[in-house]
């Protein structure tokens, strides 16, 4: 059976899974150029910070220059929640249908009785495919999500080492 057939016999779910599977993976891959791009600037950014830095006080600069960093890097946090989110969701979306199918295939049961096994298997066949779905989105968001994680907190972990590097010297 092709994608678009298990997607229509999903329903309604198996679209806002389709949907959320779009947005989710537009924003990892977003996300991972952004990162990309960042490392590559990260001398120009220590540089920029290093300049504003020396009017600072030098008993202050360490601290300040860290402060500086972090506002500068949360922003680059953004779109990371809504992987999680459809993370967290996908599976639960996926429960969702389990439940309506099972529950559409009782109502065919009880309205026609159990004389026909095509009457009911609609309802499972609902059941089992938006499980498969919710699964499907969840698993390769949730490791995008923890790869994209682990990238920034790199990436913040370099910053702060130049950084000290910049303003102490190299035995920093």
């Amino acid at each position: 059976m092709e994608l678009i057939a298990y997607i229509q016999k999903g329903g309604m779910i198996m679209y806002i899974l389709l949907g959320l599977n779009v947005l989710g993976f537009t924003l990892m891959i977003f996300k991972g150029v952004h990162y990309m791009v960042l490392y590559r600037k990260q001398a120009t950014i220590i540089a920029k910070i290093y300049e504003v830095l020396l009017s600072y006080h030098a008993g202050n600069r360490s601290k300040i220059g860290e402060d500086m960093l972090r506002e500068k890097l949360i922003r680059y946090e953004k779109g990371l929640n809504t992987i999680k989110i459809i993370a967290s969701i996908a599976p639960l979306l996926g429960l969702l249908g389990t439940v309506m199918g099972v529950l559409f295939a009782f109502e065919a049961i009880s309205k026609q009785g159990l004389g026909d096994p095509s009457v009911f298997s609609s309802g499972i066949a609902l059941a089992l495919i938006t499980t498969v779905g919710g699964l499907v989105v969840a698993i390769p968001h949730y490791i995008g999500y923890n790869y994209l994680v682990g990238m920034l907190d790199k990436l913040e972990v370099g910053f702060m080492k130049e950084l000290h590097q910049k303003l102490y010297g190299a035995g920093a």
